[in-house]
């Protein structure tokens, strides 16, 4: 028996599959409890264009994505944050301020996406990874001043 799976099941396969299971498990308990519908030849149609749909919208994103990463490479930020003598900051830097400062130079990035290889702590210089894809990764400096 042949079904589409509608989520990724373990061990099974991922969502949008067309996998072969024994025709209990399939009538007992994959579709009724909505993780597999039955791949019916209209089904695996359906299937086949809303694959080649959403692989164009990835593949837009994808190129936008590559767009920002381009004009990503020649911005350097500056964060100001309060420190003490040492340089050692009040706080932290965290991604907020990083999407902050990206956004006041016309860069939408969401701050779920911004991470950090070392956690700024201290006055200086440090990297921000910015996944616009999961393809596409940049890396933008920046640096921490005291206020």
């Amino acid at each position: 028996m042949e079904i589409i799976l509608k989520q990724d099941i373990k061990g099974l396969g991922e969502k949008d599959d067309v996998v072969t299971v024994k025709p209990g498990y399939g009538r007992n308990y994959l579709i009724p409890q909505g993780f597999g519908a039955l791949a019916t030849v209209s089904a695996k149609k359906v299937l086949a264009e809303n694959l080649k749909q959403a692989a164009f919208k990835q593949d837009k994103i994808k190129k936008d994505a590559e767009g920002v990463a381009e004009r990503l490479t020649d911005v350097k930020l500056s964060i100001g944050a309060k420190a003490g003598e040492s340089g050692k900051i009040f706080g932290a830097v965290n991604t907020i301020q990083i999407a902050e400062a990206l956004k006041a130079q016309g860069f939408e990035v969401d701050r779920r996406r911004i991470t950090f290889e070392t956690e700024p702590k201290f006055v200086g210089e440090y990297v921000a990874n910015l996944n616009l894809h999961k393809e596409v990764k940049v890396q933008v400096p920046f640096e921490v001043v005291a206020e």
